[in-house]
């Protein structure tokens, strides 16, 4: 995909959905073998620049036409040899997914992502769990894609199957305006209000993007200590919008960064857009003073132990190192290192650590 969707669509709106459009494409042509190739090089460039736990918002499932594999949990587990392979924890967070919307089925794109019943994504996890429950470096999460693409009764029961088994649970959350109107048409509800009445909403829940809330939805994620995975690099690129991150901050939300589409492999410009995006939708400088930790140290913490957290581990996964000599470090005073590094550096630094 990298490059693929960068050039003005003919004849239609270029946003998310024709985007979207493009990855189905190249969604259609993996299988379990190109897909284990294909998460090589993405985990191994994750590596490079410095990432050591990733959390893997897994949906290809089946054959493209719905078909499910001999072995259902064949791409799955695809996925996981690869990050083992490539020197990374891994929490393969197994998307449910069973609709294209409220009231529509699914599209041809997306049949090889669906599951007849909430049964049939339960087994796979199940299946999952036993498989991977000795292993240290993998954690096996609960993922209902979104409130468009599975019925509320869906997350109600993979909720309670994520609380009663101490998973972590993984699900977009208001990236598009449309999924909130589409949301509040079905149920009446904003997506976070409907997550809370469902009694989804807890320590361990996990909001993709959370691009567009409400300030009573932000207040909702604090009560709850909720995490709001922020993928600014590709919500950039989709032009998703900017999520009020001094709204969430204040609620109390705990943050972390995801790479999304891996558009760019950067995740220090992913961490640092924690607070340069709100310097661009408030329109000033420094945002925030986090109580005994300087900015940069504050942004450190989401994007290690936070994200580690918000993947099902409880510690960071290991160090990395950057030369001191690199020459986006070279002139800057010992002191002044973290901060530099958040705030102007890239994951090309850690090359090598």
């Amino acid at each position: 995909m990298r490059g693929a969707a960068q050039r003005p669509q003919a004849g239609d709106r270029d946003d998310f959905w024709s985007w979207r459009g493009a990855m189905y494409r190249a969604a259609a042509a993996l299988d379990p073998e190109s897909v284990e190739r294909v998460s090589r090089v993405a985990f191994r460039e994750l590596r490079l620049a410095g990432v050591r736990t990733v959390g893997e918002f897994h949906y290809v499932h089946h054959q493209p036409d719905g078909t499910s594999y001999d072995d259902r949990t064949c791409m799955s587990e695809a996925v996981i040899r690869a990050a083992k392979h490539e020197g990374l924890r891994i929490a393969l967070l197994r998307v449910a997914y069973h609709r294209a919307g409220p009231g529509r089925p699914a599209e041809a794109g997306q049949l090889r992502f669906c599951d007849a019943s909430v049964d049939d994504v339960l087994r796979d996890i199940d299946a999952l769990r036993v498989k991977y429950n000795n292993d240290p470096d993998v954690r096996v999460g609960v993922a209902p894609h979104s409130v468009r693409a599975v019925p509320k009764e869906w997350i109600a029961e993979l909720g309670a199957y994520a609380a009663r088994h101490a998973l972590p649970l993984h699900m977009h959350v208001a990236e598009q305006p449309r999924e909130v109107a589409e949301c509040v048409a079905e149920t009446g509800r904003r997506p976070v209000e409907l997550l809370a009445e469902l009694g989804v909403l807890t320590d361990s829940f996990v909001a993709v993007h959370a691009t567009h809330l409400s300030a009573t939805e932000a207040e909702m994620f604090g009560r709850a200590r909720a995490f709001a995975c922020v993928c600014a690099t590709t919500e950039a690129d989709l032009g998703d919008g900017l999520p009020d991150l001094g709204a969430l901050r204040s609620a109390g939300a705990r943050l972390c960064t995801g790479v999304d589409s891996h558009v760019i492999t950067d995740p220090v410009a992913d961490l640092r857009a924690l607070e340069t995006l709100e310097r661009l939708r408030a329109g000033s400088r420094v945002t925030f003073a986090p109580t005994g930790r300087t900015p940069a140290e504050e942004l450190w913490h989401a994007g290690s132990l936070e994200g580690a957290q918000a993947c099902g581990f409880e510690d960071v996964g290991g160090l990395v190192s950057i030369p001191r000599d690199h020459p986006s470090l070279e002139l800057v005073e010992d002191e002044l290192l973290l901060d530099a590094i958040v705030f102007g550096g890239s994951g090309a630094m850690f090359a090598g650590a």
